[in-house]
């Protein structure tokens, strides 16, 4: 099976759907990335925060590095400049491999300065530690600072992005700076599965609400990483190829934007042990 591909500013291309593997960890993660890598997935996303990187490593031992698009991300709280580099050379040891296809901010540190935070990516990249930079659940503000003090194009914005929060100016901000929009939640976390609009395409196309959902997103151009610990699941995730949702179809959701994040909310818990921010 051959996932078609984005490219990226550097000439790099970016499979469009790529394994999530948030809220899964031990031998549950190593069989979710053993099946998706059986079933031809070839993008595999991670984050320093899902605390799965050495069980993911375990599964990438077995199989050609050069074949895969690996990303793994940063933790707001290892934004300084040393704290960046410690943390990629930690996800690269946990993985077993020599560089990241992907290096994402997971999340904007407004206690941290922007610039030390890009000139420590930057340095990863000349070292080939980090072939492509990008940042994750940054506002278009937040992106455009991001852009104004890195000397390398920033390549993905990784957003909360699904039928019921599709946030036009954001989108379009990404599209206008060339930054190439991947949806984390693509399928807002199952909230959307009750949806009366994406069941009824479901029984119309006769496919899944999660395929329905993801090749919605696809359509769009939206690289989508979905996450499932199902091997049943694994697999529809990545049957969107052959078919096609109809212009009207398409449209219907569309018309379904309901402003609703199930995780991107305005407040921050900044205590948080894993994704907060020291004091």
């Amino acid at each position: 099976m051959t996932i078609p591909s984005v490219s990226l500013p550097s000439g790099d291309t970016m499979p469009i759907v790529g394994a999530g593997t948030w809220d899964i960890e031990g031998d549950t993660v190593r069989d979710s990335v053993r099946t998706a890598l059986d079933t031809g997935y070839t993008h595999i996303d991670t984050a320093e925060g899902y605390r799965n990187e050495a069980e993911i490593g375990d599964v990438l031992a077995d199989n050609d590095r050069d074949e895969l698009f690996l990303t793994s991300k940063v933790l707001p709280s290892n934004l300084n400049y040393e704290s960046v580099l410690e943390a990629c050379e930690s996800s690269l040891r946990k993985l077993n491999t020599d560089y990241l296809d992907l290096y994402l901010i997971h999340w904007p540190n407004p206690a941290v300065s922007l610039r030390e935070t890009m000139n420590a990516m930057e340095r990863l990249h000349e070292q080939g530690k980090v072939r492509n930079v990008g940042v994750s659940n940054f506002s278009a503000y937040q992106l455009s600072a991001a852009e104004h003090v890195s000397n390398i194009p920033i390549a993905v914005n990784q957003i909360e992005f699904h039928p019921w929060f599709q946030r036009p100016d954001l989108i379009e901000y990404c599209r206008e700076t060339d930054v190439r929009i991947e949806a984390a939640a693509p399928l807002a976390r199952g909230e959307l599965f009750g949806d009366d609009t994406i069941q009824e395409l479901a029984d119309k196309y006769d496919k899944t609400p999660a395929q329905v959902v993801l090749r919605w997103a696809v359509e769009k151009d939206v690289v989508v990483i979905p996450k499932s610990s199902s091997a049943d699941h694994i697999r529809e995730n990545i049957a969107l190829f052959d078919w096609k949702l109809d212009e009207t179809d398409h449209q219907h959701l569309d018309d379904g934007d309901r402003n609703h994040p199930v995780y991107d909310t305005a407040t921050r818990d900044w205590t948080d042990d894993i994704y907060g921010i020291a004091r």
